[in-house]
């Protein structure tokens, strides 16, 4: 089976049949232009006898296997994952950060941050309720233009953030729920149509935003300077050393045109706020 994600595609071959009807809900609808893929990968059982006894999983990109086996219940995390991790390592083409991208007006903002900042719940929220979602896990950004590209992924969700976004949107589609994974308990919600996804064009970065989750915390703010943007935005990329001189340039261009922003809150409204009045144009 192929996943069209719009930037990259994937020929998928797995024994895993439980998979298949997860990959027909997230992606489904996606129109396959070409019988070409990117990324050929498999998700396999390790042997005969794992199959019946504590059954475990390996992915596989070609012939490379980056992560250890994990119980063959986290068959479909381990896709995704692998899907990243594909990215991650193979695209020296574009500058790729660990980051979530909304997109209002045309205007993009970018998320970086890492675990357990609240990046992805941000990310569904803003995504159902407005906002275009480019990405959730990955900035796919131009090294020539500066423009950001639309990745068509769904939301990663962990732990309590997969009942809180079901609460608010009750009508979403949700993957089944993985217990106990290396990043706790996990669901992908699919927030955008493959006909929506469609429509997206590469967007201006007109912010870089750190968030930072905090449990009844008050909206605070930080303008962050050149320097310091510099620093963590490099931190943040996948392939920034590789790139060189190129990397070098792709994030000393964004840095110097967009709005830089470090927060911390607990409450997704006053985010909403914020965007709306101090980072939009």
């Amino acid at each position: 089976m192929l996943i069209n994600t719009g930037a990259y595609s994937f020929r998928v071959n797995t024994d895993k049949k439980e998979i298949t009807p997860i990959i027909d809900s997230l992606y489904g609808d996606c129109v396959n232009k070409s019988d070409l893929a990117d990324f050929k990968i498999k998700v396999l059982s390790t042997s005969i006898l794992r199959r019946f006894l504590k059954p475990q999983v390996s992915f596989f990109c070609d012939q490379h296997t980056p992560f250890k086996p994990l119980p063959a219940s986290q068959a479909y995390p381990l896709l995704e994952w692998g899907m990243n991790w594909c990215i991650a390592t193979h695209d020296h083409t574009r500058l790729l950060v660990h980051a979530a991208v909304l997109v209002r007006d045309g205007q993009a903002i970018i998320f970086p941050a890492s675990p357990g900042s609240g990046k992805s719940t941000l990310t569904a929220y803003h995504a159902l309720s407005g906002w275009s979602l480019y990405s959730d896990e990955m900035a796919v950004i131009d090294l020539k233009t500066g423009l950001v590209e639309p990745v068509y992924r769904p939301v990663c969700l962990k732990n309590d953030s997969i009942d809180l976004v079901k609460k608010w949107f009750p009508d979403s589609i949700f993957t089944p729920i993985w217990r106990d994974t290396q990043k706790g308990d996990v669901a992908h919600l699919k927030a955008l149509k493959w006909s929506e996804h469609a429509c997206l064009r590469p967007a201006k970065i007109i912010a870089v935003v750190f968030p930072k989750y905090v449990k009844d915390k008050e909206l605070t703010i930080f303008k962050l300077n050149q320097l310091q943007g510099f620093e963590t935005l490099s931190k943040n990329s996948f392939n920034y050393s590789t790139l060189g001189e190129s990397g070098f340039n792709a994030v000393d261009r964004l840095i110097r045109h967009a709005k830089l922003f470090e927060i911390e809150y607990g409450s997704l409204e006053d985010v909403s706020e914020f965007l709306a009045e101090d980072v939009l144009i």
